[in-house]
């Protein structure tokens, strides 16, 4: 037992080394703005250095398993729970597809990236969260959520597919759809198992820098606000996500001419056959294309 709480007090000692060197380059803060967001300065991660010394400890005992030693490497193969939000969702969820493909050599059979909410404090309304419709049931927006891309992956593999999330972002670290769609709706959010508390959390911002250090992070307490260049860190637990409807599933991109091959757009019906999308009226006008 001696050797674990050794191993404990090296892994929160490197955290904070890590967190004090990451800091010691200048670089813009959002401090000001966050804190006129929300006076609660507790809630707020305004700088990467406050993020760590307030989260390296729990993030260490995170490490400990039930055995009193570090995380086996079994456990770093099981599958997790995460959702991505980067605006719209039609476009972040080809990207998570092509992601899957790519890091996980998944096929059209075995895909797990879906377009859905995530979020907001007051989570479903009778079982459902559902897009604007004509009826007004279950409106994710007036229920605080955001368009986010759930998906199932190795936890081993969290921080390759966070980097995919920071791709998004352009060099100032706005997102593709950031001067179109905006509002709470579209906030850039991260949600995983165990938010700030969790290991996935350093490895997020681990993906930020490796990706050109684009981002800031705040701790998301639900309902948050579109702040532009921050992304809210979520507990997939306490926020988790709902799927969205069929017809918003494998959509063409939002931006004029963002077509994707049929082959692409027919996964809809395809796992629509084998899967849930729920119960929601079919958009504000019964369509259900672009939202209608």
């Amino acid at each position: 037992m001696t050797a674990n709480f050794t191993l404990v007090l090296f892994i929160v000692a490197t955290l904070h080394q890590q967190c004090y060197a990451w800091t010691a380059q200048p670089r813009t803060r959002l401090a000001s703005h966050l804190a006129a967001l929300n006076p609660d300065s507790e809630s707020i991660t305004d700088t990467r250095r406050d993020f760590f010394a307030k989260s390296s400890s729990a993030v260490a005992a995170s490490l400990l398993v039930s055995t009193g030693g570090p995380s086996s490497a079994a456990a770093d193969d099981e599958l997790i729970d995460v959702y991505f939000g980067c605006g719209c969702f039609w476009h972040v969820q080809h990207e998570f597809v092509e992601a899957e493909r790519t890091i996980l050599s998944r096929t059209d059979d075995t895909l797990t990236s879906r377009a859905g909410y995530a979020g907001g404090k007051a989570g479903a309304l009778d079982g459902k969260v559902c897009y604007h419709n004509a009826a007004n049931i279950a409106d994710y927006g007036k229920l605080g959520h955001a368009e986010v891309v759930g998906m199932k992956i190795p936890s081993s593999k969290f921080k390759e597919f966070a980097i995919e999330y920071c791709k998004l972002f352009d060099k100032d670290g706005l997102r593709p759809d950031q001067y179109g769609d905006r509002g709470s709706e579209y906030r850039n959010l991260v949600g995983f198992p165990g938010g700030k508390n969790s290991e996935f959390a350093k490895l997020l911002v681990d993906a930020s820098v490796a990706s050109g250090d684009k981002l800031d992070f705040a701790v998301g307490k639900g309902d948050d606000k579109d702040v532009p260049k921050v992304s809210f860190i979520m507990d997939s637990k306490e926020f988790p996500f709902y799927v969205a409807e069929q017809y918003h599933q494998f959509h063409d991109g939002f931006k004029f001419g963002e077509d994707y091959p049929k082959s692409y757009n027919s996964l809809a019906s395809k796992y629509g056959k084998r899967e849930d999308f729920g119960t929601c009226p079919n958009g504000l006008v019964g369509i259900g294309i672009g939202g209608l």
